[in-house]
């Protein structure tokens, strides 16, 4: 089963994500020009991700998910939200 303490960052973090997703290439362009590391999941393709975005997002599969160090998410967060919450 996946939990999302599998998918907790030790540094930056990790976007759960879809090849489709304009949201998604927004926000790891961002974050590649600002220099935060992330790992990327696409929820289409690694089993058990999908289920484990909708627990944290009230049964909806909504990407761009992001968890962050303290195991915290946030859905489709701004760049702003991300440094702030990794400050």
């Amino acid at each position: 089963m996946t939990t999302k303490t599998d998918f907790v960052p030790a540094e930056g973090v990790t976007m759960f994500s879809t090849t489709w997703c304009g949201y998604c290439r927004n926000l790891k362009g961002q974050l590649d020009r600002e220099g935060i590391p992330y790992r990327e999941v696409n929820i289409e393709e690694v089993e058990g991700t999908a289920e484990l975005v909708a627990s944290v997002n009230g049964g909806n599969q909504t990407v761009p998910t992001v968890i962050f160090p303290d195991g915290s998410t946030a859905t489709n967060p701004s760049l702003a939200d991300v440094k702030s919450r990794l400050a």
